[in-house]
Parts: structure tokens; C-alpha cells; sequence
């Protein structure tokens, strides 16, 4: 779980959070080049399924629920057309990919200084599947693959193939040999995302900002950034923040909170 915390003279702290457990790192390809389609977003945030009498969940995969209805209420939520946090750009270095999981997404996070901002890509080659998190960033200020080097631009565009001949058809302005790219801005010094790289979302900021915290942009406030990697869900860490009778046993020594009277 990613979690990004803004302290001021009150606490504000954002959670992103993994839908599974970690993936493992890049051991072999999976697939071979061309692909029959641009890769898009995981998840399909919309579906014409009947209702049931209460609530209704429908998602691309039977593993995850994207569009909630309460049919009592009328409204719908949807999870997957939401504005969400990735990462405090204090925890960023311009100078490599940096690999994260959001809303069950595998992203990777990159600073593209053609066009001076951070982008967010689907963290997967079209080539032979492997992470781009674990590429860098060329002399060109390109995000290059580790397996065969590739290299993409911000807007998810391949650029150049090594292994493609000069005097060969240009293969890398295929549809196929793009990225995926989603949408994202940073606002309050936190990079965020929209998690759907449908092309119809790609001016969703024009429509649609992240929350936005006016005390962060504040310099009469004082507020500290982090970022850190939790391995368990926000279930727990709820029920842990909610539970402050567990403080001083369980950080005994640690925090400063007043020594139990009662024996």
C-alpha cells in the first residue's frame, strides 16, 4: 500500500492501496510481438448488466468490483473513475522509472523533461510484457525497456527499436508498439492519477480535478511528506488507527503517551 501522509496543524493523510499482493519481478517474456490491440486500462469501468434487487457489482474481471449501485439510493460509485494519489514528488527521482500499484494497476512513474512533468504508464512493455519500471531513462529523456530497449515518450508513443532496420517500414508508429498512458497532474505536490487509460479520458482534468487540500499549498502551514510501503490492506490499517488503546503497549517505548494508572 502506498501511503502518502501531509501533516499541518492538523493530520491529512492520503492511502493507496494494492488489490493484491505484489507481483513478482520480471523473470521471463510472456508474449511476443505484434499484440492485436493498444493496451489499455485492466479494468472497464462501465456495464449494462441487470440490476439486482439491492446492489449491483459489475467489473471486466470477476475479481474485482468497479461500479457500485445502491439501488435504494440511485447513485452509483465508481472506483475506476476516480482522481487518486500515486506518490509526494519529494519521494520522486527524475532520473529513473519508479514502479507503483494503485486500484490493483501496475504503474510506472516517470519524469518525461521534454514535456517538464510526470507521466503514468501502464508498467508493461507491448514488446515482450516486461516492466518498464525496471528500464531507465535515456539520453533523449525516453523511457527505455530492459529487455530489448524500446523507448517510449510521455503520451505512451513508441519512438525507436533497436532492433528494427533504418531502411525498414517505421514498425515503431504502430498502434501495437504503444503504451498505455493514463492521466495525470500533480496538484498539492503529490502526483495523481486517473485510473483508465481509455483514449475518452485522456482530458478528464479539464472535466474532473483531484481533491484539493488548499492548507498543503499553504506556506503559513507546516506540512512533511512521505511516502511508505505497508503490506497488509486498509481494513487493518483503519482498524489500527481506530484502536488507541493498543498505543502503549504496542508502541511501548516508542511513542511518547502516558504510563497506564490502573495495575
Amino acid at each position: 500500500m502506498e501511503a502518502l501522509r501531509a501533516s499541518s496543524f492538523s493530520l491529512f493523510q492520503f492511502t493507496t492501496i494494492p488489490a493484491r499482493l505484489p507481483r513478482p519481478r520480471f523473470e521471463k517474456p510472456m508474449l511476443n510481438f505484434p499484440i492485436n490491440h493498444r493496451p489499455n486500462s485492466h479494468i472497464s469501468s462501465t456495464s449494462h448488466h441487470k440490476e439486482p434487487e439491492s446492489r449491483l457489482f459489475t467489473a471486466a474481471s470477476p475479481a474485482v468490483s468497479t461500479v457500485i449501485q445502491d439501488s435504494q439510493q440511485g447513485e452509483k460509485f465508481d472506483w475506476y473513475a476516480q482522481w487518486y494519489p500515486i506518490v509526494p514528488v519529494c519521494d520522486l527521482d527524475k532520473r529513473v522509472p519508479h514502479s507503483k500499484r494503485v486500484m490493483g494497476l501496475d504503474v510506472v512513474v516517470w519524469w518525461d523533461r521534454n514535456e517538464s512533468g510526470w507521466k503514468v504508464l501502464d508498467d508493461r512493455c507491448p514488446h515482450r510484457l516486461a516492466p518498464l519500471s525496471e528500464g531507465r531513462i535515456d539520453q533523449w529523456g525516453r523511457l527505455q525497456c530492459v529487455y530489448h530497449g524500446w523507448c517510449f515518450n510521455g503520451s505512451g508513443d513508441c519512438k525507436f527499436i533497436p532492433q528494427a532496420p533504418p531502411e525498414g517500414p517505421p514498425v515503431h508508429t504502430l498502434k501495437n508498439a504503444c503504451v498505455a498512458v493514463y492521466p495525470s497532474t500533480v496538484q498539492n505536490d503529490i502526483v495523481w492519477f486517473w485510473p483508465n487509460s481509455d483514449p475518452q479520458h485522456k482530458d478528464i482534468l479539464a472535466k474532473q480535478k483531484p481533491p484539493y487540500m488548499p492548507e498543503l499549498d499553504d506556506p503559513s502551514y507546516t506540512k512533511s511528506m512521505g511516502n511508505r510501503e505497508i503490506p497488509y490492506g486498509y481494513e487493518v490499517l483503519i482498524e489500527n488507527l481506530m484502536d488507541p488503546a493498543h498505543v502503549p503497549y504496542a508502541h511501548y517505548g516508542i511513542m511518547q503517551v502516558p504510563s497506564p494508572k490502573d495495575r
